[in-house]
């Protein structure tokens, strides 16, 4: 679908666009002088909990990841909504109070926005963050030895697909909100005060989505230990019990499925929590072994639990699971 706007603006690409079309990555990059690159963003998505200011928190949480993804600090916003006519107002409200709250949080001015009419609540944001065009975090920069670290365990789309169904219980689902709305902001600092150089965060396409994203884009395989990989503990029992997943779920799978070897006998309901599509999910970075010591020592001076789930190998790109 984006064939035409490439078509459009081939061999057009100014030299201050360092992350464009062409790019996997998860924002614009337009770089302004020697020190400072503008990072250029936008998400939105329909409601993924019943409560109207969690739902724009977490919205907002989610848009901002992709600033953070790229090792960028975000500073201005615009809201993007849309809202059906016979939605109460206070829960139109709530909706964007809750997201200028956690834009707050994360020192995001809301300056504004566009909102329409739909049948079916929209809301999220385009987010505008200053970068250091030598320090970017990308999907282009891992080598093989890079360990692979996870910021947030997986399962929060089974979970709210459950509740999408009316089969979670309460405290599952403040489980998986406390994590949607944890800001990926620590994760991000840790990794650049580390020097590390390649990251992408974890939402729709799932784990070995984007992590063959990664792969695609560094020329290198890697390799996942199931052992290793966080899964909230009831996204496990309603992926088993319920097989709670979403469409989306189905679609990583057929898409991204034929690029992942599973060299263990996984069961079906653990296979489709590694194409689980997560909302405001972790980061997930390659660190370099001679980084690593300084990113244990940056991630716990931030509170930060981070996850190692594996190593980037040398190419073919592909993704295996071990």
């Amino acid at each position: 679908m984006l064939r035409p706007v490439q078509e459009q603006f081939r061999d057009r690409a100014p030299a201050a666009l360092l992350v464009g079309l062409d790019d996997p990555d998860d924002a614009a990059v337009w770089q302004v002088d020697d020190r400072r690159a503008l990072v250029v963003t936008t998400d939105f998505f329909t409601p993924v909990l019943d409560d109207p200011y969690d739902y724009g928190a977490v919205a907002a949480a989610n848009s901002l990841s992709d600033a953070y993804a790229m090792g960028a600090r975000p500073f201005l916003a615009l809201n993007i909504a849309g809202l059906p006519p016979k939605l109460p107002p206070e829960a139109a409200q709530a909706i964007f109070r809750g997201g200028a709250a956690k834009a707050a949080e994360a020192g995001v001015f809301i300056a504004g926005g566009h909102t329409i009419q739909d049948e079916e609540p929209k809301y999220g944001l385009v987010v505008l963050a200053w970068a250091d065009p030598q320090r970017l975090l990308t999907k282009t920069a891992v080598q093989p030895g890079d360990a692979l670290v996870l910021t947030k365990p997986l399962g929060i789309g089974c979970i709210t697909t459950a509740l999408k169904r009316q089969k979670a219980r309460a405290d599952d689902v403040a489980l998986a909100t406390r994590w949607m709305l944890r800001l990926n902001r620590a994760a991000m600092e840790a990794a650049l005060e580390a020097g590390v150089r390649a990251a992408t965060d974890v939402t729709g396409f799932s784990l070995l989505g984007h992590a063959w994203e990664m792969a695609a884009a560094s020329g290198v395989g890697l390799r996942l230990r199931w052992d290793d990989i966080p899964v909230l503990p009831p996204a496990r029992e309603y992926a088993h019990t319920l097989f709670s997943f979403a469409g989306g779920a189905f679609d990583n799978r057929e898409y991204f499925g034929p690029h992942v070897q599973f060299h263990r006998d996984l069961a079906e309901p653990d296979q489709m929590l590694l194409f689980d599509p997560q909302t405001s999910g972790g980061l997930l970075l390659a660190v370099p072994p001679a980084r690593w010591p300084a990113f244990q020592q940056a991630a716990a001076a931030r509170d930060l639990e981070v996850w190692r789930i594996g190593e980037a190998v040398p190419g073919p790109p592909r993704i295996e699971v071990v």
